[in-house]
Parts: C-alpha cells; sequence; structure tokens
C-alpha cells in the first residue's frame, strides 16, 4: 500500500538508534511522539495532525501485552524477540459524490461513487444515514459504482471512503433536514424557527406535536410543496476533502524462532489504536485483522520470484505464490482508544491500510529482536526459514 513500506523504514531505524546510544525502544519513541499539547501539528512536509494521543496509545499498548507475555514458558530451542511499532498515516482524501433521497413508499437511497470491495459500506452508510436522519428510517438502499446514476468520481481507496462519503453524507443530510423543516412549517402554517430536527426519532418538532419524515417526505411529491423543497427531499453533494484525517496507534508483536530450522512463528499480537469515532466496531476489527495479515505476509512468507535463465515469472498462481493461511497467524487482541477527528463532521479516521502500515515494521522489529545476538545485516524480506537459518550458522 506504500505507507508499510515508509513506517517499516522509519520504525527500523528508531530501533536501531536505540540500540546504538543504549536506551530502551519504546523510551527513543516516547522522547519523540508529538504531545496533545502540540496538537494542531503541522510537520516539516505542511501536513497537520488535528487529534491524538500518540504516547497514550502506545503505552497501552505496552502495557496489554505485558501483562500476559510471561504466562508461557520459554522453549529451550526457540529465540524470541518483541518488536514495537508506532503509526499514523493521512486517510481522507480525494473525492465523492452523494445523492440521498425518498422514493414515493418512503424508502431512502443512498447513490455514492465509493465502490464497495468487501469493506461493508452498506452497513457503514446505512448506520451513517440513520445516525443522522433517525432510527425511524428503516428501508434503505444502496446504489454504488454506476456512473449514469451516481457521475464520476474517485471511486474507493486511501482509507478514506467513511471520511469523504460519510460527510458528503452529513451534508446531503442537512439539506433534508432543512427542505423538511421548511415543507412542516407550510403545512403547519408556523414560523421555521418555532420548529425543529430530532434525529433520534427523525421527527420534525413543534410546540403540541410531531412530523415524521417519512410522513413528510411522502407529501413532498404533492404539487404544492414549497419551491425550495425538492421531490423526495432529494440531496446531493459533491464533496472534496481538503485535509486528511489521521488515525494512529501501536502494535506489539512476539515472534519465536527454532534455532535448529529457522523457522518462525508469530506468537502474540497486541494493537492498539485510535480510528476516531467508530461507527461499526466489527467491520473495522475485520479490516484490521486483514491488514495484519497482508503485514506478516510481506515479511514472512509473499516473494515474486523469476527464473535466472529466461527470466519466467514462476509464482504466477496462488499454489506458488505464499499467502498467510489461518494457521500461520496468531490470536490478535485490539483495543481501540478514542480520540475524535477535528477534520470532518463524523468525527471518523480511515482504518483500512493502518493494519498492514504497523504490522509490518512489527513483525520485522521483533525478528531482528530475536536476532539481535546475530549479524542480521542483508537479513530483507520475506523472511524465510532459509535465510533465517544461514544467519544462524554465522557466528555469534
Amino acid at each position: 500500500a506504500g505507507k508499510p513500506e515508509f513506517c517499516h523504514l522509519v520504525e527500523h531505524l528508531v530501533d536501531q538508534a536505540a540500540q546504538a546510544i543504549g536506551i530502551d525502544v519504546a523510551e527513543l519513541r516516547r522522547r519523540n511522539l508529538v504531545q496533545p499539547d502540540d496538537l494542531p501539528y503541522a510537520t516539516p512536509t505542511g501536513l497537520v495532525y488535528d487529534s491524538g494521543h500518540f504516547e497514550r496509545v502506545m503505552d497501552v499498548a505496552l502495557e496489554k501485552f505485558a501483562s500476559e507475555s510471561s504466562m508461557e514458558p520459554a522453549i529451550e530451542s526457540h529465540l524470541r524477540g518483541r518488536g514495537l511499532s508506532v503509526y499514523t498515516e493521512p486517510d481522507g482524501f480525494k473525492d465523492n459524490r452523494v445523492t440521498m433521497g425518498f422514493d414515493r413508499q418512503a424508502c431512502l437511497t443512498i447513490t455514492t461513487t465509493a465502490h464497495n470491495n468487501g469493506q461493508g459500506y452498506e452497513t457503514v452508510f446505512s448506520q451513517i444515514a440513520r445516525s443522522l436522519l433517525g432510527q425511524s428510517v428503516s428501508d434503505i438502499s444502496f446504489i454504488q459504482g454506476d456512473s449514469t446514476k451516481v457521475g464520476h468520481g474517485s471511486g474507493a481507496g486511501g482509507s478514506r471512503v467513511t471520511t469523504v462519503t460519510g460527510t458528503a453524507m452529513h451534508r446531503c443530510a442537512g439539506d433534508i433536514i432543512e427542505q423538511a423543516i421548511t415543507l412542516a412549517a407550510q403545512r403547519l402554517q408556523r414560523s421555521k424557527n418555532t420548529l425543529s430536527y430530532d434525529a433520534t426519532t427523525g421527527c420534525v418538532i413543534y410546540e403540541g406535536g410531531q412530523l415524521t419524515l417519512i410522513e413528510l417526505a411522502q407529501l413532498s411529491f404533492e404539487d404544492t410543496r414549497p419551491e425550495s423543497v425538492q421531490a423526495g427531499f432529494a440531496a446531493q453533494c459533491h464533496y472534496d476533502a481538503p485535509v486528511y484525517s489521521y488515525p494512529c496507534g501501536a502494535h506489539v508483536c512476539e515472534v519465536h524462532i527454532d534455532t535448529d530450522t529457522g523457522a518462525l512463528t508469530v506468537n502474540r499480537y497486541v494493537h492498539v489504536s485510535d480510528f476516531g469515532t467508530v461507527v461499526n466496531p466489527m467491520l473495522l476489527e475485520g479490516q484490521l485483522h486483514g491488514g495484519i495479515a497482508q503485514g506478516i505476509g510481506q515479511v514472512l512468507l509473499e516473494e515474486a520470484l523469476y527464473d535466472d535463465e529466461s527470466g519466467q515469472f514462476v509464482t504466477g498462481s496462488f499454489m506458488d505464490y505464499c499467502l498467510p493461511r489461518a494457521d500461520d497467524l496468531p490470536y490478535i487482541e485490539y483495543h481501540n482508544h478514542t480520540t475524535p477527528c477535528l477534520t470532518n463532521p463524523l468525527g471518523v479516521k480511515g482504518c483500512g491500510e493502518s493494519g498492514c502500515t504497523a504490522a509490518l515494521p512489527a513483525v520485522m522489529n521483533a525478528v531482528f529482536d530475536a536476532l539481535r545476538d546475530y549479524d542480521t545485516r542483508g537479513l530483507q524480506m520475506p523472511l524465510s526459514p532459509e535465510k533465517i537459518w544461514r544467519v544462524l550458522q554465522q557466528p555469534r
């Protein structure tokens, strides 16, 4: 994804620096992490961190890891190493187009140029719509990726969809509520400033009663509606994000290496992350599991190989190219730490690439820690048992 590589480079250099000057790797990070009082913090490259408690998430991750780290006895023929990585990654850029509106049966249709490829957008967008308009909005349909209906947009990518599409939905919902209040004021022959909207119940409230958004949406198809009210309260927004969101966190990994064979096992994995307001915890954690699996796969297993004579690609199928399987992965222990994002109205931060961004350096640093008494210069990913075994054959 690009981000894991620069995170690996920085985090490995920090570990090397800590070893060179004789300081604990966590302490060196602690001295260099941006503090809450420094926020908003402008980096030398011009990015501005708006929120986050970077030191706290690292400390919590280390505490969670230490609380159970000594439960399993060491095996005599195994080396044990611990790796730490801290990360932040800029997410929530580019644009998405969103439309929202009701049909005559009061079904809310959401269209978006963001296209689902496994993240569960239908669930997330339905939850966002209900939180903005009210739980009474129970019938929601979702149209994605059809350019004839949704127009041109930059699709999905960069861990941005919940932030960018969610912000566009927030603006559409505000437009829908304004139209609903305008129509209610006409029907009740009241001033608009005497009406309010309750996003919990999905009702326009007035002294002595209320009108549901659903019944008002059905009334909006009548020709007597005010000029500023669209049929079905149709609303649209093309949101182009001007700034990023910055998820952050810390990953701690323990590996065991069999000194006889070089075989490596990822024994424990703990991470604490800050994704701002979490819309759906289960979907978020699922994306993190996948990302961490991707990071572990890149470190230990995945390699594009060509033969020496003709340059023929020899790992062209998944029978040859080794992706991580379930038994290659440990139980992944996750803890959430929330500081709402300040650059979008939902307070959400991206998460899709966070797992692989931090996993790659966490696992690599754990391996180098296990092999700290050996010459690891030149040891590169993927760390096959043969590569590790050859390191173990050299004099300490």
